[in-house]
């Protein structure tokens, strides 16, 4: 429970300070956001009047003290450009991007793991020569190229899958799960996700690779050999188990890796996710927005390596937490 509550504290104070960088940093950067809504026309009253709206007139020590106690009542403030709540706007996107990112992360672990168990079992064999190039590759390619090429093959080349969006254009649907559901979603869905997928795969490939080839050379792996247990045994009840560990770990971490990804590949084919809308909001200096969409970005990370830490406690029960010792 004291590893808990320390836990907790670091997490608020990161948070904090992750909130105070983002506060200053796109108020330190150039540009206005009331350029939207000024042009010639706009008189120095009206632009006044703009400013008093936006609470711009305000020192940066008062905005500053605005946004801390808004935050902390989960009032994020209203986007400049939406003229909405910041809540409401980054909740509309939001369920895209996570849906996103656990499919992607889920093909990505999943094949990966299998692929580098694989691997590590044909060791020195023709398929790792092919199997290890090929996943430093992807790892090493970036997001933008590969949705690029997955857009000239799959969309614009052969027309499977459409090009952008998550939904034809026009399309009435029931509700907000048959929107999901459809087969027109998941046709949308299917060329960012594969993208991130690629891109992400290389790592549990890799580490369960790695960590296989440690585990094989352990003793009981002799003894299961000695004992006669089949391959396929060997391979999965024994040596797979072992390997899992730190691929477990990692797939929580590895939700960081995914929305960072996520910035570029819904970029790309401009699916409605939090990370073109942060995007979109950096552009037009919408301070509110972005503010919200990194912050709401940061507290996921930091749930997310908050539950790594206690999976690696169940899973392994000779992990003993820090406070404990």
């Amino acid at each position: 429970m004291k590893y808990i509550l320390t836990r907790l504290a670091h997490m608020l104070i990161v948070l904090w300070a992750v909130g105070t960088i983002l506060f200053f940093m796109f108020r330190l950067m150039p540009g206005t956001p009331l350029a939207a809504f000024i042009d010639n026309t706009t008189t120095a009253e009206q632009q006044q009047a703009l400013i008093r709206q936006f609470g711009l007139d305000k020192s940066l020590g008062e905005q500053y003290w605005l946004f801390i106690t808004n935050a902390l009542q989960g009032d994020l403030g209203q986007s400049f450009f939406f003229k909405r709540p910041v809540t409401d706007v980054v909740m509309e996107v939001l369920p895209n991007t996570i849906i996103l990112t656990m499919v992607s992360l889920v093909v990505a672990y999943v094949f990966g793991t299998l692929a580098g168990a694989y691997l590590a079992w044909h060791r020195g064999r023709w398929i790792e020569g092919i199997g290890i190039p090929l996943a430093l590759t992807t790892r090493a390619a970036p997001e933008f190229w590969l949705g690029m090429v997955m857009l000239a093959v799959f969309a614009f080349g052969l027309g499977w899958f459409p090009a952008g969006g998550a939904n034809t254009s026009g399309a009435n649907f029931d509700s907000e799960w048959a929107r999901i559901f459809s087969l027109d979603y998941l046709r949308h869905l299917a060329l960012p996700a594969i993208t991130l997928a690629v891109y992400l795969q290389g790592l549990p490939l890799l580490l369960m690779r790695s960590n296989m080839l440690e585990v094989l050379q352990e003793e009981f792996i002799t003894m299961g050999r000695m004992k006669g247990l089949s391959n396929s045994t060997i391979l999965l009840n024994h040596a797979a188990r072992n390997a899992l560990l730190p691929v477990a770990t990692a797939f929580a971490l590895g939700i960081g890796s995914a929305v960072g990804g996520n910035v570029v590949v819904e970029t790309v084919f401009s699916w409605p996710g939090i990370g073109r809308l942060l995007v979109n909001a950096v552009s037009a200096s919408d301070y509110p927005l972005a503010q919200g969409a990194f912050l709401i970005i940061t507290f996921v990370l930091i749930i997310m390596n908050f539950i790594a830490d206690i999976t690696y406690h169940l899973l392994d029960p000779r992990v003993r937490f820090a406070a404990s010792s």
